[in-house]
């Protein structure tokens, strides 16, 4: 036969489910999609940038060339698009983006048409090298 014990034993707790494991998957996810994420919007169309030393792009408001010497700022093309980039960068200098490719009349004809509506700085973006 049996006797109870003296001392009735402890209850005992509910194991819980560990939270550190959890935690840290958490920011590995996050840190993977910092990482992954595109913060910089893509180019309207593909660009081959001439290549040149100095200072890196810090992301402000652009406009871009490609090589036909078709024009784009955001969503607008053409003369409307030199409009819009030169109203948009009143304080900032604006950044040009132009192709390699793209003849120098071209370059300079914009660069006239950018002074005539009101912009007072532009830089020319070029690959680091």
């Amino acid at each position: 036969m049996r006797r109870a014990p003296l001392i009735a034993p402890r209850p005992r707790r509910a194991s819980r489910e560990p939270v550190v494991p959890m935690i840290n998957v958490v920011f590995l996810l996050l840190i993977f999609f910092l990482m992954t994420a595109q913060i910089v919007p893509p180019a309207p169309f593909d660009l081959t940038l001439p290549n040149a030393s100095g200072d890196e792009d810090t992301g402000q408001t652009a406009l871009y060339i490609n090589a036909t010497g078709e024009i784009a700022f955001a969503t607008a093309r053409g003369d409307a698009a030199l409009a819009r980039a030169v109203a948009a960068t009143q304080d900032t200098p604006l950044r040009l983006y132009a192709d390699a490719r793209l003849p120098a009349a071209t370059l300079a004809q914009v660069l006239t048409q950018l002074a005539q509506l009101g912009a007072e700085r532009v830089e020319i973006v070029t690959e680091g090298g």
